[in-house]
């Protein structure tokens, strides 16, 4: 995989999306901004978000939704690298947010679902009825770790529903391309989840204890972080301590694309034929572009 450098000097770039002019809008979480580069690798502030800006997503509208988790890393570097660190004390919750592009206004969409805080909202992306799954990430807490969760909310703000809980550290998710299963990436575990779906927002109910499928658990020390789905059907998940991007074929065969930064965290497609994807490297501060093998999964919702 050849990669070329696009931008550097970005704190900790999460959350890219490839926009319909060439540009790619992210999120720096360490910098608490939406930043737009444009394909000569200019620097452009959309916004200042403050908390944690993770994931992005066009959505229907063609607004911006944020995963904000509300600040929940005291940030560390080391050797000229930034990581992530345990959470400050005053963490109180994270969001969901809606970035208007035309305006500039930043709004709180979702705060809470059923009387309860958000944790540390992580990453989301919108199905074909303009409805979004997003993940809570949970948190580390001094004694041991607020579980995640899995959930489904529109975009309307008129509802939000917890589909899965109790999971250790949901992350990335993304939608097959007949969207009837949403994967999700748990970090901690390594895992690959597929949630087969009974309709628009609901997951079905499974055979046994388990929350959902597994596709695949890595073995050895390494995991993962957000994803994006191929034309074909392989999910491409960002990928820890043994950075670079694996891609999990739904029958659980893996392989490994590596790339120059241990927190390797994001991978979005675009371009005529989707076979562009852009790649933070978040520990390093850097965007790279490469041409990957094989088309990506057009998104619903572009701008």
């Amino acid at each position: 995989m050849e990669l070329e450098l696009v931008a550097d000097g970005l704190r900790f770039p999460e959350g890219p999306v490839a926009m319909a002019d060439g540009s790619v809008i992210l999120t720096e979480l360490a910098r608490r901004t939406l930043t737009r580069i444009t394909p000569d690798g200019r620097k452009e502030l959309l916004c200042d978000v403050p908390g944690g800006p993770n994931g992005a997503a066009i959505g229907p509208d063609g607004a911006i939704y944020l995963a904000n988790n509300g600040g929940a890393f005291i940030w560390q570097e080391r050797d000229g690298l930034t990581f992530t660190g345990p959470p400050p004390a005053d963490h109180q919750g994270g969001s969901i947010q809606r970035f208007d592009l035309k305006t500039g206004a930043l709004t709180d969409l979702y705060t809470h679902c059923d009387g309860q805080r958000l944790v540390g909202p992580n990453d989301l992306v919108f199905d074909r009825h303009g409805g979004f799954w997003f993940t809570d990430h949970g948190i580390a807490t001094a004694d041991g770790r607020r579980y995640g969760a899995l959930y489904y909310a529109k975009a309307d703000g008129s509802y939000i529903s917890q589909q899965r809980s109790h999971m250790l550290s949901p992350n990335g998710i993304g939608l097959s391309p007949d969207q009837d299963v949403v994967y999700m990436a748990d970090t901690l575990l390594a895992r690959l989840w597929a949630f087969d779906l009974a309709g628009p927002g609901k997951v079905a109910s499974t055979k046994g204890a388990g929350p959902g499928r597994v596709i695949c658990t890595l073995q050895g020390y390494q995991m993962l972080d957000s994803l994006a789905v191929e034309a074909g059907g392989k999910v491409c998940v960002a990928t820890l301590i043994n950075g670079g991007i694996t891609a999990f074929d739904p029958d659980g065969s893996v392989e490994h694309l590596p790339a120059p930064d241990l927190m390797t965290t994001n991978i979005c497609f675009g371009g005529a034929d989707m076979r562009d994807a852009w790649i933070t490297a978040s520990s390093t501060g850097k965007l790279y572009k490469t041409r990957w093998p094989r088309p990506g999964l057009k998104l619903n919702f572009n701008a």
